[in-house]
């Protein structure tokens, strides 16, 4: 079987899919830094993601920025799935440097090991993001298409959270986006997701090593961090929930995501690892159905059997968009990809994995929320 190195491994999508090759047969390496913002400060002893995988890979603590760190994992591997990243886009406005250090530079050093060092590297899988569409793709009235700008801070300060078009007068509906689509990244991650991807196809080509990058929508399941306050949906209104606290909506609550499940992210990973005919090519990852925050919200109370209140607030974060949701058209002929969960049924799970772990500290997005305002980066609503 063919060696197999995962960066960013122990992570929440990595974990699901190292469990995964093992039962197929793949040896695995990952590299992984455990960092305390998604594992806590002893991965050993409270990190869900680690201890699926801890005793039964080649692992290797370091950093994906680290020359030595990379090179070492890159021994005797043939794929390489680079999902080692910093999440979050609200973070992401402040912290440039580092996600510039972690993503791009990350990458970069990968990339330059594979060009310039003698490696068996044959395959690269690398984890791009639908961030990169910014708000993707939208029809007037009359069907004529658009790729809008992002959104005006007046007008949402005003309480409008409408998409219009270049005139700023006519609203527009978002329909379901193709990887055709314009690129247009609307926060400073997003500008690092579309690097990994552009760099990762560039590079590869050149050398004559296959490549894939998966346009990942937003992705959830058991095992999902309920300690990072900058990404998840789904674990912070669990974590709030779980506490008695209310549920603060952001926007008007209409703006909406394509949630997918776990499982079938991981079934597209491994689809792209085997493939021999979609190489070279970006492909979108969700489900092609949206859900509103709003719906996502109640349907948790729901499940959680909570009598929490769900306020709309009209607050708003910068660089945040209002609708994305995949047309996945090209994942089912090129890869074979059929999300198979329901968001019924991936909720489900989610809420009853998430009731079998420990409460988090809810002050922790409170803190970001703080944090993002000190930043001028999160605004309150009308």
């Amino acid at each position: 079987m063919q060696n197999i190195l995962i960066t960013g491994g122990a992570g929440f999508i990595g974990s699901h899919l190292t469990a995964n090759l093992l039962k197929k047969g793949y040896p695995i390496t990952i590299l992984d830094n455990l960092s305390p913002q998604i594992h806590g400060n002893s991965a050993d002893e409270s990190s869900y993601l680690f201890n699926k995988i801890k005793g039964k890979v080649n692992f290797i603590k370091g950093d994906v920025s680290n020359r030595k760190d990379l090179t070492k994992s890159l021994e005797g591997i043939d794929i390489v799935v680079h999902l080692a990243a910093e999440t979050g886009t609200g973070q992401s406005m402040y912290e440039l440097e580092h996600y510039s250090t972690v993503n791009v530079g990350g990458t970069s050093l990968l990339l330059d090991i594979l060009a310039n060092n003698q490696t068996k590297v044959k395959k690269v899988v690398v984890a791009s993001s639908r961030s990169i569409y910014g708000e993707g793709k939208y029809v007037d009235e009359i069907g004529n298409i658009y790729f809008p700008k992002p959104r005006s801070l007046k007008k949402m300060g005003n309480g409008d959270f409408n998409v219009y078009d270049d005139s700023g007068k006519k609203k527009l509906k978002p329909i379901a986006t193709t990887e055709d689509s314009k690129l247009d990244p609307g926060s400073f991650y997003a500008i690092t997701k579309l690097f990994q991807e552009q760099s990762t196809l560039l590079i590869c080509n050149v050398l004559n090593i296959d490549a894939i990058a998966l346009r990942f929508q937003n992705v959830y399941g058991p095992g999902q961090s309920l300690k990072n306050p900058y990404t998840g949906l789904l674990a912070v209104f669990s974590n709030l929930i779980r506490q008695g606290k209310g549920i603060n909506v952001f926007e008007d609550g209409e703006e909406s995501r394509d949630f997918v499940f776990i499982d079938d992210v991981v079934n597209s990973i491994i689809q792209a690892i085997e493939t021999k005919t979609a190489n070279g090519k970006a492909f979108n990852i969700g489900t092609g159905v949206p859900l509103s925050v709003l719906e996502i919200a109640k349907i948790l109370k729901r499940l959680y059997n909570s009598e929490i209140d769900i306020k709309v607030t009209g607050d708003f974060r910068v660089g945040d968009i209002r609708h994305n949701f995949a047309d996945i058209t090209l994942a089912k002929q090129f890869l074979g990809y059929n999300p198979s969960v329901s968001i019924d049924d991936g909720l489900r799970k989610f809420v009853e994995w998430v009731s079998e772990q420990p409460n988090e500290d809810g002050n922790l997005f409170f803190n970001s929320i703080h944090e993002m305002k000190r930043k001028k980066m999160f605004y309150n609503g009308k």
